[in-house]
């Protein structure tokens, strides 16, 4: 029972020695990365980002039906016969 436990104890031990050279070796991979990176590049990798994102919404809106010329008149339309439901007639009531 005591070497099982000696060898079970090695083996966890190299296993987290093992373990944690993988993670040093993808912590100094990813500051090798970003060593050249400054603010400027990260500016520009936002703003590519966001149009990457307004495109692709636009997109979605296209393909949904969003931006069809059906749903712009009828728009207008309730605009316009609100408009004239609400317009004063020029007459004035006192108080």
């Amino acid at each position: 029972m005591d070497q099982f436990l000696l060898y079970l104890s090695l083996t966890i031990a190299i296993l987290a020695l093992f373990i944690g050279l993988y993670a040093c070796g993808r912590v100094a991979k990813v500051l090798s990365a970003t060593k050249d990176l400054d603010w400027d590049a990260i500016a520009n990798m936002t703003g590519d980002l966001a149009t990457t994102k307004k495109t692709i919404q636009t997109l979605n809106n296209r393909i949904n039906g969003m931006h069809s010329p059906k749903i712009a008149e009828q728009e207008l339309m309730m605009q316009l016969m609100q408009n004239q439901q609400n317009k004063p007639n020029g007459r004035m009531q006192g108080g």
